[in-house]
């Protein structure tokens, strides 16, 4: 029997997760939870084989509570079930340290695939975040660094600067949406969380 545990927010996500698994054999849930502070008396019972988990959750987020279960229960295997397939979101998981990654927009198959997966000690990823992953790849060379375009790495110089939008669209004579895209697609292509983030690549970089 997989015994699994599933922390997400949206309480119509896990009750519909217990809808589904329920029908199935050999997966048993023995624990439920709407944050990750939830999940941590969970694992103590030491009763848990793989934790599903969502990435935006409040108190303590998938990311962090990842970590926290790859800290202090090595034995139990972590899979990612969220909605959000941006590079940045599934770096950061994957570095955290969890075990498999899919999204909430696919089938019953994939999930218990996934489950199934990484209890014999395997790795899984979903085809869509699979595909995220090599597009992501494209964006870089053979040294793994990552590919600017010219007027990204402008932005960016500019960023590290503190420039606000207003004053990047004024010194490149483009619109302030038009920034706005190029740095949603900085974010993305680094793998950072925000513009802070941002300015870090650019000094770690030298692009500032």
């Amino acid at each position: 029997m997989i015994r699994i545990l599933i922390a997400d927010d949206h309480e119509i996500v896990v009750e519909g997760l217990r809808s589904l698994l329920n029908e199935e054999k050999d997966i048993q849930i023995v624990g439920e939870a709407s944050n990750g502070e939830e999940v941590l008396p969970i694992l103590e019972t030491g009763n848990i084989n793989v934790a599903v988990l969502d990435i935006s959750m409040p108190k303590m987020d998938g990311i962090e509570l990842t970590k926290y279960i790859k800290r202090k229960y090595s034995n139990v295997k972590i899979l990612i079930l969220t909605m959000h397939n941006e590079i940045g979101f599934v770096r950061r998981i994957i570095e955290a340290g969890a075990h498999g990654y899919i999204l909430k927009n696919k089938g019953k198959e994939e999930l218990v695939k996934a489950i199934h997966a990484l209890n014999n000690g395997n790795e899984y990823l979903g085809e869509e975040v699979t595909k995220t992953l090599f597009s992501s790849m494209r964006n870089e060379d053979v040294f793994g660094v990552i590919k600017l375009t010219k007027r990204e790495k402008e932005v960016l110089s500019l960023i590290a600067n503190s420039y606000t939008t207003k004053k990047i669209s004024e010194e490149l004579n483009i619109a302030p949406s038009t920034i706005e895209t190029h740095r949603r697609n900085l974010i993305e292509k680094t793998g950072v969380k925000n513009s802070k983030g941002l300015v870090k690549f650019a000094i770690e970089n030298g692009y500032f």
